[in-house]
């Protein structure tokens, strides 16, 4: 069967997750800073590979600057995520750097709810500024993913992704500031709809960039574009267990197997097979983490006719046999936040 939409492929298999968002309401002259993700993963989302931070502008206006790329001008209803982790620098004015220690960041829970946070030119206080005294009010969120085995639309986006007011959905700025609220209230059921938010609005930025690419884009967004390209990765995602040969992908799309291997590796940097290797370690990962199925039939299912062989390219990617690397994710599943 063949994967129509690989992009929600991989968007189901590297686990999505959040359920962390809190306000920030600024006055005067302010800036803040957030460390790498894999510095604050602790804090906000403990046992989470990788973290993914994301800002909505309710109120005002600011900048957002990472390291290497010039800062970036950010509207009321903008969102600007960060899919590579970056540590970065959100202010009221390009080249702020903030005088405080931003510490708060690691202790912002409390009985495992976000506080909510003011800057008052740079002094940080816990609580929200009434509507009116604040120049600017930002609802901060955090969603998780894996990386490995593989994942390959975190390396497709760009550090800092911006998505204008004008072309973010009309539900996402309400349901983004309810979801601030509902941190602070810690209702039942509170954490199950949290998650649910932070996937719906990292999908749709994901979707509003992979819409906004030129045709010659790179990368595996721009593979997917690619009308022959992208029908040759949704083939092997719809059935990865298939014995794939660059051969066969050739006939199915079209394409010689010399100008598929060539077009393939100009745009996601990886061979067609290499790019199945990776895929069926992905989802045999999947499968590790989601069924009690033995070891040599999660192999046979991803498309290798020995256990042996499929452990020795497991590890390869993940550097843990497969048995070993399902019991360190149980575990982790098991442990208390």
């Amino acid at each position: 069967m063949t994967a129509l939409d690989p992009l929600s492929d991989v968007l189901r298999s590297v686990r999505l997750r959040g359920s962390v968002f809190f306000h920030v309401s600024c006055r005067d002259q302010w800036a803040a800073m957030a460390p790498d993700s894999r510095e604050l993963a602790p804090a906000v989302m403990p046992g989470a590979e990788h973290v993914i931070e994301y800002h909505l502008f309710v109120k005002g206006e600011g900048w957002v600057a990472v390291a290497g790329e010039p800062p970036l001008r950010v509207a009321a209803g903008d969102i600007v995520m960060l899919p590579h982790g970056d540590a970065h620098v959100v202010s009221s004015a390009p080249g702020l750097q903030p005088e405080v220690d931003d510490e708060w960041l690691f202790q912002m829970r409390k009985n495992d709810r976000p506080l909510p946070v003011t800057y008052r030119g740079n002094m940080v206080e816990l609580g929200l500024l009434a509507p009116e005294e604040a120049s600017t009010v930002i609802v901060c969120g955090f969603i998780a993913c894996d990386l490995r085995p593989f994942n390959p639309l975190i390396a497709a986006l760009p550090r800092l992704l911006h998505l204008r007011a004008e072309g973010v959905g009309a539900w996402v700025a309400p349901m983004l500031e309810h979801a601030a609220s509902e941190s602070i209230d810690a209702r039942a059921g509170g954490a199950a709809l949290l998650q649910r938010i932070s996937e719906m609005v990292f999908v749709d930025g994901a979707r509003r960039y992979l819409d906004s690419l030129p045709q010659e884009a790179q990368g595996w967004l721009g593979a997917l574009r690619d009308r022959q390209i992208g029908r040759a990765i949704g083939l092997m995602h719809g059935d990865p267990s298939a014995h794939w040969t660059v051969e066969d992908l050739g006939r199915h799309v079209g394409m010689s197997r010399s100008t598929l291997h060539e077009r393939f590796v100009a745009l996601t940097h990886l061979a067609p097979m290499q790019y199945l290797t990776n895929w069926r370690m992905q989802c045999g990962a999947r499968l590790l983490r989601e069924s009690h199925s033995p070891v040599a039939a999660v192999a046979l299912e991803v498309g290798y006719d020995s256990e042996a062989a499929f452990a020795r390219a497991f590890k390869r990617a993940t550097g843990l046999p497969p048995a070993t690397w399902r019991r360190a994710q149980q575990k982790a599943a098991d442990a208390p936040a």
